[in-house]
């Protein structure tokens, strides 16, 4: 009979299209879960996210979640990055900017070159600096800038705190005090001398993975019409990529990971710094705060996404009756039969724009030669190849920095299907991919997993916590790359790339 008295520990993820919480127990395998579907906006040129749907998602997922006073800890995660205003009170005073938006550029290079350090387009401080270039209304009135994992977590605990992996996408991060770089909050304080507010007042505070974060207030129960009960300690909030590098075991040096879902990205935990700063790298850290090498690309599986719907509604005109699980299976394993570099089908999966191949916006394309193979596993294997050929460009720039990767593991929705998504990134990136049972949910098992490493360490660091108690005996599967596939996927890659011309003329022109 089940001991209703023993742990358990809750992670909560708002993902680009889904809110979910998953409980894990003490032998940290996931036991019950709830999620909540939506999607962003795009209202008057930027991505946004209404905020009054983060507590209406939050209540759904929970709601799914069994034997909730179980709950001895727990931590909240999100997509990183992006811009979330507020005044002294905490009223909003822009919509959300999500990581989705390229409307930063301006204010990226500036600061890219001020601080002699990469800041990609979608950091918090990208968005601060271009509304003060922009001379928005609302700039002189900001008292607290944090993102959608620092907001959720300060309206539930009052504290106004983000792990160091989330804080490494908002401003960079000094891996030796895990902390924000004094020498460039000190240059940020000179190209702002003439606003109202100081930086160091207005970003959160820094915590590392292990640290209390605070326990859920009464107000903040109350937001979740009491399906928590006040008092339950909180990990450090954290983003995406910090829970997925947690969910993969891969916070240790010279181990890396891919995260698959509505964006795409690697980390790979760094020995030594890069030589140059490289505008397609971002440079974030794990939640202890060790180096990371991040690539991030805006787009992976949204537009593959829209022509399964397609599909699925074309078989519907002729009768058939399926679920989508068993429609995304069937496409994805159809891809299997395709040729290796997709026989001239080339797609561009481009709903948004690529900080890596430098487009500021996205139209997404199918092109092929009159000559191509053009059928249906082609076709759906060029859109696999597509997810992840952007994140390919990146990975080569690492590959000829000497990064070593002694594991890779790869963990999102692209990797839900055994084998495919799997098989087709262990030939982009040449090297063995690992997939663990619980590749489909990645983030918030991580974050789940971060809430019991704060409420049960025992003088250990994450990396042997993971190691040896939580992937000591997980099931996981390799596969090592086909050097015929490999060989395919390159020539695909080499197409994509010469094609980008193409892709930027649609920008112009449509």
């Amino acid at each position: 009979m089940e001991n209703t008295n023993k742990p358990l520990y809750l992670g909560i993820e708002l993902g680009s299209t889904r809110i979910k919480a998953v409980a894990i127990d003490g032998g940290f395998t996931p036991v019950s879960s709830g999620d909540y579907t939506w999607k962003s906006a795009y209202e008057n040129g930027v991505w946004t996210y209404d905020l009054a749907q983060v507590w209406e998602g939050l209540k759904a997922a929970l709601s799914g979640v069994e034997h909730r006073e179980r709950i001895a800890a727990m931590g909240v995660s999100a997509m990183m990055h992006g811009y979330l205003a507020f005044d002294k009170d905490w009223n909003l005073l822009a919509p959300f900017r999500t990581w989705q938006n390229t409307i930063t550029a301006q204010a990226a290079e500036k600061l890219t070159e001020a601080f002699r350090f990469n800041i990609p387009q979608r950091w918090s401080i990208a968005h601060l600096y271009q509304a003060v270039l922009n001379g928005e209304e609302h700039v002189p009135r900001v008292a607290h800038i944090t993102t959608l994992a620092g907001y959720v977590h300060y309206m539930l605990t009052g504290v106004n705190a983000v792990g160091v992996g989330e804080a490494s996408g908002m401003f960079p991060i000094d891996s030796e005090t895990c902390r924000y770089d004094e020498t460039m909050l000190s240059e940020f304080e000179e190209l702002t001398a003439d606003q109202p507010w100081n930086i160091r007042d207005l970003l959160p505070q820094v915590l590392v993975a292990g640290e209390q974060a605070g326990t859920l207030t009464e107000e903040g129960a109350a937001l979740l019409d009491g399906l928590l009960a006040p008092g339950i300690p909180f990990a450090p909030a954290e983003g995406d990529a910090g829970t997925g590098m947690t969910a993969t075991n891969a916070v240790a040096p010279r181990t890396g990971n891919v995260s698959a879902g509505t964006s795409i990205f690697s980390m790979v935990v760094l020995e030594r710094p890069l030589k140059r700063v490289y505008p397609e790298i971002d440079l974030v850290t794990t939640p202890t705060g060790k180096a990371v090498a991040m690539v991030h690309c805006n787009n992976c599986t949204n537009d593959m996404n829209a022509w399964v719907s397609v599909l699925g509604e074309t078989a519907r005109l002729f009768g058939a009756e399926f679920d989508t699980n068993t429609l995304y299976t069937k496409l994805y394993q159809k891809s299997l039969e395709g040729d290796p570099d997709c026989g001239g089908v080339v797609t561009y999966n481009y709903m948004a724009g690529e900080g890596v191949t430098h487009l500021d916006e996205g139209r997404p394309m199918v092109v092929r030669r009159p000559d191509a193979a053009f059928t249906l596993a082609n076709f759906l294997r060029s859109q696999l190849y597509a997810t992840m050929s952007t994140l390919k460009i990146g990975m080569d720039i690492l590959a000829e920095e000497g990064v070593a990767i002694d594991s890779l593991t790869g963990h999102g929705g692209l990797f839900k299907t055994p084998v495919v998504g799997q098989k087709y990134m262990a030939a982009a990136c040449n090297a063995p991919v690992t997939c663990m049972s619980t590749a489909g949910e990645g983030g918030p098992y991580g974050m789940a997993l971060l809430a019991a490493y704060m409420a049960r360490k025992e003088n250990e660091t994450l990396e042997r916590f993971l190691k040896d108690r939580v992937f000591a005996s997980a099931e996981s599967t390799t596969l090592a790359p086909d050097a015929g596939e490999a060989a395919g996927f390159d020539r695909y890659l080499s197409q994509f790339k010469a094609g980008l011309a193409a892709q930027r003329a649609a920008v112009e022109t449509m």
